[in-house]
């Protein structure tokens, strides 16, 4: 049987999910191959630095991919269709629940200290882009940093709990009270 060619972009969506299962330390790479297809020579071509090499890449993809669907329509946009942008790129990433927030995982082990620059960054971006929409919508600048880091935290907190409950509706009811705040005229109500 031919084995599938890969190109390093190709085995950084597999990898994230091995890491979201597995956590940063249990991913090791005996499982990373088996979970891949690849052996340890062609993980080692794409990834040099090895694991560590391997979840960085992993949060970068993460950080582009928010930086395309989420902070950049938000700074963008109308601050109402940016917000409500966000909302369903948030719902459609994190699979309505049902997928761990990697980056929110990494933040909360030992992972943190190793990657803290990219993991501070992914949230700061956020909160930022979600505060400069909330102050174009006619928020003083106080208010607009407290109801986007609520947003954000209420997202996360979504993620956790549905997790826990084993209950992916948590995090879709969650969401849509979370963005009913955000629909009045693009203001938190």
């Amino acid at each position: 049987m031919a084995r599938t060619v890969y190109e390093r972009a190709d085995v950084i969506p597999l990898i994230a999910e091995i890491f979201r299962d597995l956590g940063y330390e249990g991913a090791t790479l005996s499982r990373i191959t088996e979970r891949t297809g690849l052996g340890k020579g062609s993980l080692y071509h794409f990834f040099p630095g090895g694991k560590e090499e391997m979840a960085a890449a992993v949060l970068a993809e993460v950080s582009d991919w928010f930086e395309r669907f989420v902070y950049e329509p938000l700074r963008r946009d109308d601050p109402r269709q940016g917000i409500a942008a966000m909302w369903a790129a948030v719902d459609d990433y994190f699979q309505s629940g049902g997928r761990v927030c990697l980056v929110g995982a990494f933040a909360l082990d030992e992972t943190r200290d190793r990657f803290a620059v990219a993991i501070r960054s992914y949230f700061a971006r956020w909160i930022e882009a979600l505060r400069d929409a909330l102050i174009r919508s006619g928020h003083d600048a106080t208010s607009a940093t407290r109801d986007a880091e609520e947003a954000v935290l209420g997202i996360q907190g979504a993620l956790v709990l549905a997790r826990a409950l084993d209950d992916k509706a948590v995090f879709t009811r969650a969401i849509e009270r979370l963005a009913g705040r955000f629909s009045v005229a693009g203001t938190v109500a």
